[in-house]
C-alpha cells in the first residue's frame, strides 16, 4: 500500500485516543489542529478531536507537513504565530528533527530508542516571541505507553 494512504493500526488508534484524553484532562485545547493529509495522520487528528469534543471539520490539512523536514515544519508553524496553542500532527523523522531543533536540552528516548514514537505528544513553551519559534522549553513529553488505556 502507498505510504500516504496507509491507515492507522489498532495500536495507533488506541494511542491517539489516549493522547486525546490526556489533553482533555489537562485542559489543553488547541486553537488550531494542523495535520498532514496522509491517512494515518488525519485519523490521529480525528481521534484526538473526538476526545476533546472538537468538530473534526476544524482540522486543517496542510500538504506541506507530509514528509516534511524541520525547516518546512517551522515555516508551516510560523504561519500560525497569532495563535496560542497549535497541535501539529505529522510524521517522523521531520517531527523529531523539529523537536530537537527547537529545544536546547536532550530529549529522553523511549524504550524503542525513539524520541517521538507513534502518537507521542511534545508540549513546548516558547520563551521568545512565538513568531520566531526559538528558545523552546519542553514542558512535557507524553508517550501513549505511559498513559492508562
Amino acid at each position: 500500500m502507498d505510504d500516504f494512504f496507509r491507515p492507522l493500526k489498532k495500536r495507533g488508534r488506541r494511542a491517539a485516543k489516549q493522547v486525546g484524553r490526556w489533553l482533555s484532562t489537562q485542559h489543553l485545547i488547541p486553537d488550531t489542529i494542523l495535520s498532514s493529509p496522509a491517512t494515518r495522520a488525519l485519523e490521529t487528528a480525528q481521534h484526538v478531536c473526538r476526545q476533546l469534543d472538537i468538530d473534526e471539520s476544524s482540522i486543517i490539512c496542510e500538504p506541506r507537513i507530509y514528509e516534511a523536514d524541520a525547516q518546512t515544519l517551522l515555516a508551516v508553524l510560523k504561519n500560525r504565530c497569532h495563535e496560542r496553542c497549535v497541535l501539529l500532527v505529522g510524521h517522523n523523522p521531520g517531527l523529531e528533527e523539529l523537536l530537537l531543533k527547537l529545544i536546547l536540552h536532550p530529549v529522553p528516548l523511549s524504550a524503542n530508542g525513539k524520541c517521538l514514537p507513534t502518537a507521542a505528544l511534545a508540549q513546548l513553551a516558547f520563551e521568545s516571541d512565538w513568531a520566531e519559534l526559538t528558545d523552546a522549553r519542553l514542558v512535557t513529553l507524553i508517550r501513549p505507553d505511559s498513559l492508562p488505556e
